[in-house]
């Protein structure tokens, strides 16, 4: 069978699972629509959050940017790593163990304001749409390429099916829907990987494979053979980068510091019974995390390489298949300038070729000739990824809108049943923006979801971790710092990277050298000095903020 044929049956079966789960696991009452019922097992939602966070960007575009970046693509694994740890540490117990179904929920407890509750709302609506339009891009590319549907129509066919799920089972339905999704997506990108591992090295382990000697018996390390290629076509050193360290130090920062503040992992924190499951949680998707990301720059490197001396110097009419397939998408583009028929792909102006970060990871296992059922599975692997943050992020969406604005800022009395119709019609409303931001996006995915960490880290990760270390912090403060983080972040953000206040200026022209994924943490400082300023020439907190908060910090379990 050919591979459309084979991502037909693959993306069915992975789709009736879907559908099926979120049939037998639909909520009946807004704690299992929002929370699961805190229900959930360890180990299920150490699954369930491994999934969530790793998305399209991960699976997708991740080693895409590192394949072409090289060491400059380190940020991402350091930044999203290191902010699931900064997660797992300071923040994920503390916020269990208050108990609340959200982070504006959060927020506007702690900081005894309806105000703050909106502002966090507003700031969490914002990201989560700024994130979900990456995953909503992811899914596009993949139907586009191996379902050959337009990528639009791709977008819409992703919006039907997570739809589905996400407002019949809200978190309940998610959680367990994520875990089929994290076997699916683990799967899919690890088997690729040890097939070419053993293919170019002889080595089945892809970690060990990217640093060993080629299987040619010319005793030429990989990477170096890299490098040599990399410098033959004018490109940088792929072990060497083109970022400076100061735009290198503040992506990760603002990666890191984003990561900790994305209220659609937070919240998964509190499907389960107590504190003690949640930290167990958290150390299972850490480990089912470290399995991806340790391999993502095996498949980067796999990848580059692959490409680079299949399509370089080579004649048009001789590309395989796959490259003409990708070429049908859009994603690869070739210009014969010299018209010699010659495929020139050299980092000038004569370049003749365009490749999208993004088709990387998914072209990887026909580059190197794998058997069609891997490739369809491969697909499969990214539409669960994408798929399982993006319902995670409608969810979060819903969430904010019935229970933190209706339920807790205008409607106080609503009985639960309207409530939970609010959260689906919320969430129906979600996935057709969402929809429309993956048919527009700015930018490639990871690109995408690096400005939603850059939002996060600039509006909510301050009045987080303000909230939980100090007592002193008052409303006024917070909303101050809040208000003032995310309006530099949208402001850098429109003027750099979208193009909305006019033509977008050329890089010598960024605030301090600091690219606008890297902005955040700026934006972010900005945040924590405005919130501890105003809140020192302001009133401190009532006395019960500030028992409350000791009660958040004390060392003792707890079953709420």
């Amino acid at each position: 069978m050919d591979v459309q044929t084979w991502t037909y049956i693959i993306v069915g079966i992975t789709f009736l699972i879907y559908i099926s789960i979120a049939i037998w696991s639909r909520a009946s009452s807004t704690s299992e629509f929002y929370i699961a019922g805190r229900g959930v097992s360890p180990l299920a939602n150490g699954m369930a959050t491994a999934a969530d966070w790793m998305s399209a960007a991960s699976f997708i575009s991740m080693a895409g940017i590192i394949a072409f970046s090289g060491y400059d693509g380190s940020v991402y694994l350091m930044g999203w790593t290191g902010g699931y740890v900064l997660l797992a540490l300071l923040l994920a117990p503390y916020l269990r163990k208050f108990g609340k179904f959200t982070v504006p929920d959060f927020i506007g407890d702690r900081y005894y304001s309806k105000t703050a509750r909106k502002l966090a709302v507003y700031c969490a609506l914002i990201v989560s749409f700024t994130y979900v339009a990456g995953q909503m891009r992811g899914v596009g590319i993949v139907f586009s390429r191996f379902l050959e549907v337009p990528i639009n129509s791709g977008v819409i066919i992703g919006m039907v099916i997570v739809l589905f799920y996400a407002v019949l089972g809200g978190m309940k339905g998610i959680t367990y829907t994520q875990v089929a999704q994290y076997c699916i997506l683990i799967f899919a990108f690890m088997l690729p990987a040890i097939f070419i591992s053993f293919q170019m090295t002889g080595n089945l382990i892809p970690q060990i494979g990217m640093g060993s000697t080629l299987n040619d018996n010319s005793g030429v390390y990989l990477l170096d053979k890299l490098d040599l290629l990399s410098k033959d076509l004018g490109f940088y050193e792929y072990t060497n980068g083109s970022k400076s360290v100061t735009d290198i130090f503040f992506i990760t920062l603002a990666l890191m510091v984003g990561t900790a503040g994305l209220p659609h992992v937070i919240v998964r924190f509190f499907t389960v019974k107590r504190v003690k499951d949640a930290r167990k949680s958290v150390g299972l998707a850490l480990l089912f995390i470290t399995i991806l990301y340790t391999t993502a720059p095996a498949v980067a490197v796999f990848s580059k390489l692959n490409l680079m001396q299949t399509v370089s110097n080579k004649e048009y009419t001789t590309m395989p298949e796959w490259f003409k397939n990708w070429e049908k998408t859009g994603l690869i583009s070739y210009d014969d300038k010299n018209k010699d028929g010659i495929i020139n792909y050299l980092n000038s102006s004569d370049n003749e070729l365009i490749i999208d970060n993004d088709i990387m990871v998914l072209a990887n296992p026909e580059i190197a000739n794998l058997p069609p059922w891997i490739i369809a599975l491969v697909a499969a692997g990214g539409l669960a990824a994408a798929l399982s943050t993006a319902a995670g992020l409608l969810l979060v969406i819903s969430t904010s809108i019935s229970r933190d604005l209706v339920k807790k800022t205008y409607y106080p009395d609503i009985s639960e049943s309207k409530e939970l119709w609010i959260a689906r019609i919320s969430a129906i409303f979600a996935v057709l923006i969402a929809g429309y931001f993956g048919i527009n996006p700015p930018g490639f995915v990871a690109a995408v979801v690096a400005l939603a960490f850059g939002l996060a880290a600039s509006s909510l990760f301050p009045a987080i971790i303000l909230g939980i270390f100090s007592k002193r912090i008052n409303r006024e403060g917070a909303i101050s710092g809040m208000a003032v983080g995310i309006s530099l972040m949208l402001y850098y953000m429109m003027k750099f990277k979208l193009g909305w206040l006019g033509e977008i200026p050329p890089k010598s022209e960024w605030w301090f050298g600091i690219s606008p994924e890297g902005f955040g943490s700026i934006a972010m400082m900005c945040n924590f000095l405005v919130s501890i300023v105003v809140s020192r020439f302001t009133s401190p907190p009532p006395k019960e903020v500030m028992e409350m908060v000791d009660r958040i910090r004390a060392p003792q379990d707890s079953l709420s």
